[in-house]
């Protein structure tokens, strides 16, 4: 801090003032409004805050808050400290926060969101970037996914000395990737393929085999991956076999893992040291949390949008436990819920399926077609009684999301 300028001196500890208003006031966490006010004195304070520091940018559709934790617990077993903004604000002002909360810290491990990684590598000028996937998300505001892609292609292009840690499986990413100068490739695994059946170089139709994916008129085809994950196990750079045995369920998680280990190689972190940090990681901003209440064990899951539906269908309690299914649809959510009709809900069928948030009816429409028997309810707490005792698996958007962890007094 002693180095900064004292206009970014300043600008950083109005911006903690702040940030601890707001947690003291009960109004938020602080990570949106110190960086805000910070912003406000010192525009160019990202930039000066970064200065020094060895930084990864973590950024896709799905998992970024979650590779974000563990890339930070892989890289924390160097024994040094690191800052990142571990709540999720993703752009400009969370970063900001993220790295005036902790001056001294070597490292910094920063989820960005996707639209806004080329300006954030120009602000930061990151060692490493991580790229996880690329799939429809929030369409009434966010930009068309192939328009995301080529800013990225062409802003790694621009910057010949960052490292990109990419998802070979994922056509998009790996066409971003291919125009950097040094790429780590992952077989980090794409389970969701509706966003990807055209080849991002030439349009023409993808084949997918053993192999991976391919296009069959301009070449354009899966690279080669020397991080490979392999059901509950992991093969790294040098070949050998480790096994991952993280509390978080499901594969994407592990899949996370992987893009995480990945990250801390290239910082001089062996995997025997790394992963048992990564192993401690047991919830990541209230996803995956379990919460009692009256007698019943909530098990909370975070779903945005198709690609992140599918992964939480993944991790439900294989005995056909209750559901409740939360959707809402403000400002962060995207207002557009015509991408419930992208989610197979049939996997559902046999369970006991509540319904609850703002846009309850629109998800019940979508349960319905789908021939998912429901019962509406008010919200979580009536979920609870409704259900016998034992377990309830809450999946809900962002909001709704947010909304259940304030009511449940944010022990989640």
């Amino acid at each position: 801090m002693s180095k900064l300028p004292i206009r970014a001196r300043v600008a950083s500890t109005l911006g903690e003032a702040a940030g601890k208003v707001s947690r003291l006031t009960g109004r938020g966490d602080g990570s949106v409004i110190g960086g805000v006010v910070g912003l406000r004195v010192a525009p160019d304070l990202l930039r000066q805050l970064s200065a020094g520091r060895q930084i990864v940018l973590v950024t896709g559709t799905n998992g970024k808050t979650t590779t974000t934790r563990l890339v930070t617990a892989a890289i924390g077993s160097l024994g040094q400290d690191v800052a990142s903004n571990a709540f999720g604000a993703n752009m400009e002002s969370g970063l900001v926060s993220a790295l005036s909360g902790a001056p001294d810290a070597p490292y910094a491990v920063l989820e960005v969101d996707e639209r806004y990684l080329p300006s954030m590598i120009k602000a930061t000028s990151p060692r490493v970037v991580v790229l996880l996937n690329l799939s429809r998300d929030q369409m009434d505001r966010a930009a068309e996914i192939w328009l995301v892609a080529r800013r990225w292609r062409e802003a790694f292009a621009a910057a010949p000395d960052i490292r990109v840690v990419a998802n070979a499986d994922d056509p998009l990413v790996a066409w971003a990737a291919g125009s950097a100068s040094h790429v780590t490739w992952v077989a980090a695994g794409q389970r969701w393929h509706e966003d990807s059946w055209c080849c991002p170089e030439c349009g023409s139709h993808l084949r997918r085999d053993e192999l991976g994916w391919r296009c069959g008129e301009c070449g354009l085809s899966r690279p080669s991956a020397r991080w490979v994950l392999d059901g509950d196990s992991m093969i790294d750079s040098a070949g050998a076999v480790h096994e991952l045995s993280l509390s978080l369920p499901g594969r994407a998680n592990r899949s996370n893992a992987v893009m995480a280990l990945a990250v801390a190689g290239l910082f001089g972190a062996d995997v025997g040291q790394a992963l048992p940090n990564l192993r401690s990681v047991v919830s990541v901003a209230g996803r995956y949390t379990t919460v009692q209440r009256r007698g019943r064990t909530l098990h909370l899951l975070l779903a945005k949008n198709p690609a992140g539906w599918l992964e939480a269908f993944d991790v439900l309690d294989p005995d056909g436990r209750p559901v409740l299914l939360a959707v809402n649809a403000q400002v962060p959510d995207g207002k557009d819920t015509s991408w419930l009709w992208d989610v197979d809900y049939r996997v559902l069928r046999g369970r006991p399926v509540l319904v609850a948030g703002e846009r309850r009816i629109d998800l019940a429409v979508r349960l319905e077609a789908d021939e998912v028997p429901f019962d509406l309810v008010d919200g979580v707490e009536a979920a609870v009684d409704r259900v016998p005792a034992g377990g309830l698996d809450v999946i809900a958007n962002y909001t709704a999301f947010q909304q259940i962890r304030t009511t449940l007094g944010r022990t989640a």
